[in-house]
C-alpha cells in the first residue's frame, strides 16, 4: 500500500553527516564574499518563525565566520531604510542584492536559504548559459515575489529559480520569498493558495515548480511561460541509456543500469521522486511500516546518487528516434542507444466548470503542499481511494476542517484508512458529486449533486482538495508515436519494449497498479532488458 507527503529528510549517518558539514565549512572558506543577514522582528511577535530563524542562521554561523547577524526591532530605523514592515523578515546582503525572506527557512526552506548563501557567497548565480540569455535582455525592474511552504518538495526549485534570478541582475531584480504559513494575510491578498506561485510587477508569471529557464523566461516577458526553446544547441552528452523521469521508476532503473555497466542519465524537469514527494505517508513499502513520502524520496535519490549523474530541472521538449537516439532538453541534447520513458503521471482533474479558474486560488491537488494555508478553515476532499483518505486525514491532523466527498456508497481505501477516518470524525458525503465550484477571486463554496436522491445543494467551503486518481503522461509518447492502450498508458511488451525499437517504458506512465513498489520493479526490469538489449539488439535480428 502506498499513500504519502513530506517530512524531514532522511537523517543520514553520523559519519556522512559529519563529511557534510565539512564540506560545507570547506565551501564557505572558498568564498571571496561575506553575507550579512539583517534580521526584523518585533518583541509582541517572537513568535516560532523570528526563533526558527536565529537557529538556523546560528547553525549556520558555526560553519563559518563569513555570516554576520545583526537584529532589529520593527520599531529601528535600519527597518524604515530597508522599507521592512513586517515580522520576521531576513534581509540578506542589502549592499550587494535585494533579496529579502519573510518568514523562516525551516523544513523544505532549509535548502533553499542554503543554497541562497552559496550564490550570495560567492557572487555567482550558478544560473544556466540560456539564463543568463534571457536575463540580460531584461531592461527594466522586475520585483518578484515567490510564495512558499516548509511542507512544500516543489518550493525550493522556484525559490532557488528567484534566488538566481536576483543575484545574476541586483541592477534590476529583487526578490521576496513569502512563507504562506508565517503569513497566510499576505498569500490572501495574492490569492497565492497553492504553492509555489510566483509574481513579479504584481503579474503572475508562473504556478508551480518551473524549470529553470522557464521561469527566466516567464520573467522576462511577465507572463506565465510553459516551455524554453535554447537559441543554440547546448552542450552534447553521449550516453547507453537516458531515463526521462525521475520517479521511484526512473531512480530504480538508472541504479540497475549503471551497475549493469550503461553509461546512464536521467532527467527530470520538476521535484524527484514524483508524486511519492508529496504523499504525507508511505505504508509497508518494504522494510518501512511507516515512512514519509519525502523521506522515502530522499533516501532513493541519495542511493541513485552514488551511480548516476542526474540532470533536474531540465524539460525535455523533443524526442526524435534514430541510429542513435536524440533527446532534447531546455539545456543541452543526449545522444543515446536508447531511451526509457518513465514519465509517470499526473493528477487526473475533475472537469467541473471553475476548477481550472480558481486553480491556486483554493482548488489544491496536494494536501502536503497547500493545507497549512486552510488551518481552522473548511475545505471538501474529493475522492474514495487511498490518497484521498490519506489526504483528509493528513488535512484533519493539521487542523483544517475537512469533509470526504465521495460519489459511491463505499470507500475503495483500504480497512485501516477507512477505520482511520471513522476514528478521526471526518465527515463523509455518501453518493455526492461536485458539479461546480463557485468564487469570484477564491473558493467560497461549491454546487453538489446526490445522484441518488438527484438532489442539488450549495455548500460553503473555503477550498476543495482533488485525489481522483492519475492520468499518465504520455505527450512525449504521442509526439513520437508510441502506441498507446484504450486506457492511455503507453503500449509494451512483457519486457517493457515500446513499438519503436530503443525505445521502452516503465512505472505508471505504463499502468497497472499504481504502487510505488511496483513502480520500481518496472523500472528494475526495464534496466535489465535494456542492458541485454544493447549487448544483442533484438531489432537487428
Amino acid at each position: 500500500m502506498e499513500m504519502a507527503g513530506m517530512e524531514a529528510n532522511a537523517a543520514p549517518n553520523r559519519a556522512d553527516g559529519q563529511a557534510f558539514l565539512n564540506q560545507l565549512r570547506a565551501t564557505f572558506a572558498q568564498m571571496p564574499n561575506t553575507i550579512p543577514l539583517l534580521l526584523f522582528t518585533e518583541k509582541s511577535r517572537d513568535d516560532v518563525f523570528a526563533q526558527a530563524n536565529r537557529q538556523v542562521i546560528r547553525a549556520f554561523r558555526e560553519l563559518t565566520d563569513k555570516i554576520t547577524l545583526h537584529e532589529y526591532d520593527l520599531s529601528h530605523e535600519k527597518a524604515r531604510q530597508h522599507n521592512v514592515t513586517v515580522s520576521p523578515t531576513l534581509v540578506i546582503a542589502p549592499d550587494q542584492y535585494n533579496i529579502r525572506w519573510i518568514g523562516a527557512p525551516m523544513g523544505e526552506e532549509a535548502r533553499t536559504f542554503l543554497e541562497l548563501l552559496l550564490l550570495v557567497g560567492s557572487g555567482n548565480s550558478n544560473a544556466s548559459e540560456q539564463s543568463l540569455k534571457v536575463l540580460e535582455r531584461i531592461d527594466a525592474p522586475r520585483h518578484v515575489k515567490v510564495f512558499i511552504s516548509p511542507s512544500c518538495p516543489y518550493c525550493p526549485q522556484e525559490a532557488v529559480n528567484g534566488a538566481k534570478a536576483a543575484v545574476a541582475r541586483p541592477d534590476l531584480i529583487s526578490l521576496e520569498l513569502i512563507d504562506i504559513q508565517c503569513r497566510p494575510d499576505i498569500a490572501q491578498q495574492y490569492a497565492a493558495q497553492s504553492v509555489p506561485v510566483a509574481y513579479a510587477n504584481e503579474t503572475l508569471i508562473g504556478q508551480g515548480a518551473q524549470a529553470e529557464e522557464v521561469f527566466m523566461s516567464s520573467l522576462q516577458k511577465l507572463e506565465p511561460q510553459t516551455i524554453f526553446i535554447p537559441d543554440v544547441d547546448a552542450e552534447v552528452v553521449e550516453t547507453d541509456l537516458t531515463i526521462v523521469g525521475g520517479g521511484p521508476a526512473g531512480i530504480t532503473a538508472a541504479i540497475y543500469a549503471v551497475r549493469s555497466g550503461l553509461k546512464t542519465a536521467l532527467v527530470e524537469a520538476n521535484a524527484l521522486g514524483g508524486q511519492v514527494a508529496t504523499t504525507p505517508i508511505v505504508e509497508n513499502y518494504p522494510g518501512f511500516t511507516q515512512v514519509g513520502g519525502k523521506t522515502l524520496v530522499d533516501i532513493m535519490v541519495n542511493h541513485a546518487l552514488e551511480y548516476v549523474q542526474i540532470f533536474q530541472g531540465e524539460k525535455v521538449i523533443d524526442i526524435k528516434p534514430g541510429t542513435p537516439h536524440e533527446v532534447q532538453t531546455t539545456r543541452r541534447k543526449f545522444m543515446t542507444k536508447t531511451i526509457l520513458l518513465a514519465t509517470g503521471a499526473s493528477h487526473r482533474m475533475l472537469g467541473v466548470p471553475g476548477e481550472k479558474r480558481l486553480s491556486g486560488r483554493g482548488v489544491s491537488y496536494c494536501a502536503t503542499c497547500d493545507g497549512p494555508l486552510f488551518r481552522d478553515k473548511k475545505v471538501l476532499m474529493v475522492g474514495g481511494g487511498n490518497s484521498a483518505v490519506t489526504e483528509a486525514l493528513h488535512l484533519h491532523h493539521m487542523g483544517v476542517a475537512v469533509t470526504l466527498v465521495h460519489r459511491r456508497d463505499t470507500l475503495r481505501a483500504q480497512e485501516f484508512l477507512v477505520k482511520n477516518l471513522k476514528e478521526s470524525g471526518i465527515p463523509v458525503l455518501w453518493n455526492t458529486e461536485i458539479k461546480d465550484i463557485l468564487g469570484e477571486e477564491r473558493v467560497t463554496s461549491v454546487e453538489l449533486f446526490n445522484n441518488q436522491t438527484n438532489e442539488t445543494s450549495t455548500m460553503p467551503a473555503d477550498g476543495v482538495f482533488l485525489s481522483i486518481g492519475y492520468t499518465p503522461a504520455v505527450e512525449l509518447a504521442s509526439k513520437i508515436g508510441l502506441e498507446l492502450t484504450e486506457e492511455g498508458y503507453i503500449a509494451r511488451d512483457a519486457k517493457h519494449r515500446t513499438n519503436i525499437p530503443g525505445i521502452y517504458a516503465a512505472g505508471d506512465v505504463e499502468g497497472g497498479y499504481k504502487q510505488i513498489v511496483t513502480a520500481t520493479g518496472m523500472g528494475a526490469e526495464a534496466a535489465m532488458t535494456i542492458f541485454e538489449d544493447i549487448i544483442n539488439p533484438y531489432w537487428q535480428q
